[in-house]
């Protein structure tokens, strides 16, 4: 039995708050094996390299399942990990040449408001003297990161999904999942922008508790002292532990964009499978 969300034409997009609760009720309705799979990717992503790759994998392992519940074709873990095992590397391809991309953003980004910052600075020093360079310092700084924020938000809603077509469609290499996700998102960034904020919201209190709090522990410790290598390493257990519970979450979410998206192109269809009684995996 399926239940729409509400969409009263399978080529009408999804709501920001539909696709969140959607990739919510996914979570809890396979959250053992979600979860189980999020432990075995941080514990591989403590090795350089191969463990990274297989840290990619396994993320996108948790979005083809996720996907395969969405569109009524759930698959075993045992015959997602087939599909995905295979393009091993092309996940760790997707990963490295997403980040590398956005970093080079976020320096092309730094350096543009650096220089309107400046161009400011000097305008109102010029006119206004010593009180001017107050006021210009106070108006780069905002500039600067807003530059940088929105500038990166519109970036990473563009490659938002770059593995999920690499871990669910065929005959595709890592390049080209890349170019699909962007392809994709091109008329739905500021919705993708929506999504991503509220989905940052609902994760927060799991972040700051098991993340941040911990680590604020050790500003008032002396490093390298007993306690100190104590607190540390539960800090390290405990963001790991937070990262296990949010990574599935992350990538759920992403399968439930990557469908809405493919909804509207391919008609797809907005339905969401009832979750069953329990995981069968």
């Amino acid at each position: 039995m399926a239940e729409s969300f509400g969409s009263p034409s399978p080529m009408q997009p999804l709501s920001v708050g539909n696709v969140v609760s959607a990739a919510v009720r996914l979570y809890r309705s396979h959250l053992k094996t979600y979860l189980k799979l999020a432990l075995i990717a941080h514990l591989w992503a403590l090795v350089p390299i191969y463990g990274w790759a297989k840290y990619a994998a396994i993320s996108g392992l948790i979005s083809r399942l996720a996907f395969g519940e969405l569109v009524s074709q759930p698959e075993s873990v045992k015959a997602a990990r087939s599909h995905v095992n295979p393009r091993l590397w092309s996940f760790l391809r997707v990963a490295f040449q997403v980040a590398l991309y956005l970093l080079l953003i976020y320096i092309g980004l730094v350096i543009a408001g650096g220089i309107l910052a400046a161009v400011i600075g000097f305008v109102f020093g010029a006119i206004l003297g010593s009180a001017g360079v107050i006021i210009a310092t106070t108006l780069s700084i905002i500039i600067v990161v807003i530059i940088v924020l929105l500038g990166l938000t519109w970036f990473y809603a563009r490659w938002a999904v770059a593995e999920v077509p690499l871990a669910v469609e065929e005959n595709i290499n890592g390049g080209e999942s890349i170019d699909r996700s962007w392809e994709l998102t091109k008329t739905s960034v500021i919705r993708i922008q929506g999504v991503v904020l509220v989905a940052f919201f609902v994760t927060l209190p799991i972040v700051l508790l098991l993340n941040y709090v911990p680590s604020l522990f050790l500003v008032r410790l002396e490093p390298g002292s007993t306690i100190y290598w104590i607190v540390y390493s539960i800090s390290l257990v405990t963001s790991l532990i937070g990262g296990i519970f949010v990574m599935p979450f992350w990538q759920a979410l992403k399968a439930v964009l990557y469908f809405d998206l493919r909804s509207r192109r391919e008609g797809l269809g907005l339905q969401l499978r009832e979750p069953p009684t329990q995981d069968f995996r």
